[in-house]
Formats: structure tokens, sequence, C-alpha cells
């Protein structure tokens, strides 16, 4: 009794883990919605779009802390291992030594004095000013008051961030644009896959028909052959099918960034996804701002202009404040410098007294004059560089008319085909129903038979070739009139 409870309890652990097993191996099933929403929150390239954008944020923090105060502090040790010599007047009588003689009967003013010195009049005395050792620790701050440059660059740094939000709407058109194209190739596989299926049972049905026929003596065994050959061509075919939708699949889920492990079925309505557009009302709502690749030429242009606006705004003078705070300090050698006079040394080396406080504030204006004229060809290289953006608008936009006409053209010709292929195969399955009844009345042969299959899958496979041009042509419309990343799921 009591194994029989462990093997209860030991039952109970271990059904949730298969249950949730069994539930992670059950295939996901995708609509086109859901595969583009699944793209844009999982996809690396839009990922790596989303940590420019955070790149660039900072970038604006980073040049609006520019005009923030700066402040270092520094902490510095010396020691001169050769003090350089200071050099005095001689006699304190030439009034250049000691003010203390000022009123002597002999002193002579230095201006009157500095033409008659000679060179014995000058002594070289040792360095009584400083001690070989000397330590200081200081805070300097800095403060932009003015600067053209800044404030230009202010602007600039808001427009990077923008540039990297169009970058980033360009990414999404090209996901969507891969994804969508991806998953019609997987679901129109996947429709000829049924009528693979369809087609082998019903050429299976008339093979044995044909075999009961042969086994009877009313057909030849050769009919039989004929038949057997359709039915391994269609086997073949269908593996083949088989192998393509699984890449068809593979590369959805790259596209999408999914699991390679984990199953994906799509689904959806080809009815529904072959709406007829109204290419009118494309044409008359036609804007080239909405494309993502013009609107980041846009931006270029406002980059390049705040471009030139810098380099008007270097030549203006700036204003800037500043200030030092610290203490120093100075001794016979290093050791004294981190000891004082009430706290001597075992050798009886002797720091100094104390640390001496210090203190600086000032403004600093800096005045451009002349540069050699680098500002100014600095400045026709940005104007030339402005008129290549301008000739790009130019470019571009007779580039979009060019993509329009032929995605225009291409999907009426698609639209075109689509139809004659759907007469066709409509006509080809109504000649195999007709050739398979004549067949079995005995009023018919069984190469009409054969040749009426083979018609009727070869007008299958161009239905839905044709079909696939057609949903890539309404792919290609939306993507040249800047529909297609507004008509997504996240927009």
């Amino acid at each position: 009794m009591n194994q029989f409870y462990k093997l209860s309890l030991f039952l109970a652990a271990l059904l949730p883990a298969r249950w949730a097993s069994a539930q992670e191996q059950t295939p996901a099933t995708f609509t086109l919605e859901q595969c583009i929403e699944y793209a844009l929150e999982n996809s690396n390239s839009i990922k790596n779009s989303a940590i420019d954008q955070q790149i660039a944020l900072a970038k604006v923090r980073e040049t609006v802390g520019i005009g923030l105060p700066q402040i270092n502090g520094d902490v510095g040790v010396n020691h001169n291992t050769q003090l350089q010599r200071f050099f005095s007047r001689k006699a304190t009588s030439y009034g250049f030594s000691s003010a203390s003689n000022r009123n002597s009967p002999d002193f002579v003013p230095y201006d009157q004095f500095l033409p008659n010195l000679k060179d014995d009049d000058v002594l070289a005395s040792p360095n009584f000013f400083q001690l070989p050792s000397n330590a200081q620790a200081s805070v300097s701050i800095n403060q932009i008051i003015f600067s053209g440059s800044y404030l230009v660059g202010l602007q600039a740094s808001k427009t990077y961030r923008e540039l990297s939000v169009k970058n980033s709407l360009q990414t999404k058109e090209q996901v969507i644009e891969q994804v969508t194209k991806a998953f019609y190739s997987s679901l129109i596989n996947l429709e000829r896959m049924k009528l693979f299926g369809n087609n082998i049972a019903r050429v299976d049905s008339l093979l044995r028909n044909t075999t009961a026929l042969n086994t009877n003596g009313f057909a030849e065994s050769i009919d039989v052959d004929r038949v057997q050959v359709t039915l391994n061509n269609l086997i073949t075919e269908r593996d083949k099918f088989e192998r393509l939708q699984n890449l068809s699949l593979e590369l959805l889920k790259f596209q999408m960034n999914f699991p390679e492990d984990q199953s994906l079925i799509v689904s959806g309505d080809l009815a529904v996804l072959n709406e007829n557009l109204n290419l009118d009302a494309y044409l008359k709502d036609l804007d080239y701002k909405n494309r993502p690749d013009y609107q980041i030429l846009e931006t270029n242009r406002k980059l390049q202009s705040l471009n030139i606006k810098n380099k008007h705004a270097s030549s203006m003078p700036s204003l800037s404040a500043n200030a030092n705070f610290g203490y120093g300090t100075q001794s016979t050698n290093i050791s004294g410098i981190f000891i004082t006079n009430s706290n001597i040394s075992d050798n009886g080396q002797v720091g100094p007294d104390k640390w001496y406080p210090f203190g600086l504030i000032g403004v600093s204006l800096h005045v451009p004059i002349f540069s050699g004229l680098q500002r100014n060809y600095q400045l026709q290289q940005e104007k030339l560089s402005l008129q290549k953006i301008d000739n790009s608008f130019k470019v571009l936009k007779s580039s979009v008319d060019i993509q329009i006409k032929q995605s225009v053209a291409s999907y009426q010709n698609s639209i075109q085909a689509l139809e004659a292929q759907k007469r066709n195969m409509d006509l080809a399955q109504k000649i195999a129903r007709v050739t398979k009844i004549k067949y079995t009345q005995g009023v018919g042969s069984n190469l009409e038979v054969v040749d009426a299959e083979s018609g009727l899958k070869e007008s299958q496979v161009n239905y839905y070739s044709a079909l696939y041009d057609v949903l890539v042509a309404k792919v290609d419309i939306d993507k040249a009139f800047g529909k297609l990343v507004l008509s997504s799921p996240k927009n």
C-alpha cells in the first residue's frame, strides 16, 4: 500500500510536466496580422533600431550636459629634484631689492637705473620662494554662459534623435514587406498541397478503376501504366512542394525571429487577401512624405541646415565663467607632505605647518578674429552638401514615380493573368470531369483522361503562381505609395 501511495505521488508530479511539454509542442497558428505583429516585437532589426533610438536619446542628453556646470577635482604631489634659481637686484640703494629703502638719499628709480645696469648688478640667489616638495588639492568649475555652437548643437541633437525614429520607420517597412511576402508564399504553398492531395486521391481512384477494368478485360495494361505514371509524377511533385513549404515556413520564421525549434502554421483566407485595390484612391492620396525614405531625406536636410548654422555660430564670441578653489602646502621632501609639525616622524622629519587655502573666480570671453579663412571654406562645403541633398529630393521623387508606375502596371498585369488562369483552371476541371465520365462509360479513351489530369494540374499551378504575383504586386504598391507601415497592425 505504501509503494502504491509513492507511485501515485510520482505520477501526480509527473503529469503537469508532461502536460506542459505537450502544450509547448502544440503548433502555433498565425494570421498575417499576427505574423507582422510578432515580427515587429521580436525582429532583431527592430530591436537594433530601438537601440539606435536609445543611443540618440543618450546623445541628446550628452549634448545638454555640455551646458551644465563642469566640475573637476584635482590632487597632485610634486617633488623638484633641483629648484630653479631666482634672480634679484644686488644693491638696495637702487631701490629695487627692498621697498624699505625708498626714502634713502641715494635711491634711484628703476626706470632711470635700468639703462645703466651692468652684469655684476644682478645677483643669482638661492631659491627661497618654495620648498622642493609641494602638494595641492583643488576643485575647478566651468560654466558656459553663452555659446552659439552649443545652442545649435542642442537643436542638432534633437534632430539626430528624430533621424533615428525615421530610420526605425524604414526598418519596420522592410520587416513588414519581408514577412508579408514570406507569409503569402507559405499560405499559397499550403493551398497547393491541398490540391495535390485532391489530385492524388482522384488519380488513385482512377488507377483502381482502370486496374479493375484491365482485370476484367475492358482495358489494356498500357492504360494502367499511363495512370500509374501520372500518379507517380503527382506524388513526386507533392513531395517537392512539401519540402518547398518547409523552406517557406523556415524563411517566414527567420523573418519573424520565431524560434526554429517550434512549429508554425499559417492561416488566412486567400479570397479576402486578394481583394481588389482601388487604384484611383491610391493615386489621389499620393503623398511623398508618407514614404520613410523621403522622411529620412527631409531630416538629413534639416541636419545639414544646422551644420551651416553651426559654422556661422562658430564665428560668434563665447562667454564662460570659471572658478578654482583648493589648498596647497610645501615641504622639504615628499614624505614631509604627509606629516605635520605636531606629528614628527621617527627620523625627525618635520612636515609643513598646515595646508593653505587659495581661490580664483573669473570670466572668459573668447572672440574669434581670424582663422585663416578655414571657416569660410568649411561653410562653402556645407552649403554644397545642402545642394546635393536638394538634388536628391528630385531624384527620389522621380524614382518614386517610376516605382508607382511599375507597381501599378505589374498589379494590373497580374490581375489580368490571374483572371485568365482562373478561367483556364475552371475549364481544365470541367474537361477532367467530362473525360473521366466518358471513360467510365466506355466512350472515351484512357489517354484523354491522363492528358486531362495533366492539364488540370498545370492549370492549378499556373493559377496559384498568378495569385502569388497579385499578392506580391499589392505589397509593392503599398510600399510605393508609403502605405505599408501605415496599414500595419502596430499603426
